[in-house]
């Protein structure tokens, strides 16, 4: 086991499946007690079992990531059980239905604006106090390639990653001088329960997106999450403020010869 993360505290939402599985199983393998949440409790307790399969150290918590109450409990618990937090990763998110814009629900766009914006929000918000009550640490958000593109169909989605790159921007700014470091990944099309489930939903986007990277595969959920670790580590240490493209080059533009 790697002592990257020894002795730190870190929390990761969305940890049940996917990317925010692969970034927790990372940490307690580089030494870190994880403090893990999901609205998905069969999914938290299976990435807990991976993570103590390897004597790792991992603490669950089922989650709505848009109630600010229980954002609140959930990083008063994190204070009371393990005294400190040094790392966090604002990992959970939807996609939302494939609609154009006109046709899009109201109440559809909410949603997706809570879970993928409001919480990243959120969890900034509570989890700044204790960060820097240890005297900094760093934290990544999960963005995606669309908040550099324009994905039709998913306005809600588009408009929420765009914004958790805002988010990311703005508090690395407020806390630089404060030994705390903040940025954002944004994953291209990546193998996880999530993007599946989008892909039989909306088969021509799917087609497409496989198409038009130039890596010809889709990412592994372990490829973000390492490109997620680095940032949190103190090897990104004079990294903040920055999102992180890891897309296999789906986003390059251009063209092959």
């Amino acid at each position: 086991m790697s002592s990257l993360f020894s002795n730190k505290v870190v929390a990761v939402t969305g940890a049940g499946s996917g990317i925010g599985r692969a970034i927790a199983l990372g940490l307690a393998r580089d030494g870190a007690t994880v403090h893990l949440a999901d609205r998905d409790a069969d999914g938290l307790t299976q990435t807990a079992e991976l993570i103590r399969a390897e004597d790792g150290r991992a603490f669950t918590t089922e989650l709505d990531v848009a109630s600010e109450l229980q954002v609140v409990g959930w990083i008063e618990q994190i204070g009371s059980t393990s005294g400190r937090l040094d790392a966090a990763f604002n990992n959970a998110g939807i996609t939302g239905p494939a609609k154009r814009i006109e046709d899009y629900p109201l109440e559809d766009f909410q949603r997706v604006i809570a879970v993928n914006l409001q919480s990243v929000f959120l969890g900034m918000k509570y989890q700044i106090p204790l960060i820097k009550r240890n005297g900094g640490g760093s934290i990544v958000n999960t963005a995606s390639i669309a908040a550099l593109t324009g994905p039709g169909g998913m306005s809600a989605y588009a408009a929420s990653k765009h914004g958790v790159q805002g988010l990311t921007r703005v508090v690395a700014m407020e806390n630089a001088a404060h030994g705390i470091r903040v940025n954002a990944i944004a994953p291209g099309w990546t193998e996880t329960p999530m993007v599946a489930a989008n892909s039989q939903q909306n088969p021509a986007f799917a087609a497409l997106a496989q198409n038009a990277i130039p890596a010809k595969r889709g990412g592994k959920p372990e490829e973000i999450a390492a490109a997620a670790i680095w940032l949190a580590s103190d090897a990104a240490s004079y990294v903040t403020g920055h999102m992180l493209t890891v897309d296999g080059g789906m986003t390059i533009g251009g063209f092959e010869l």
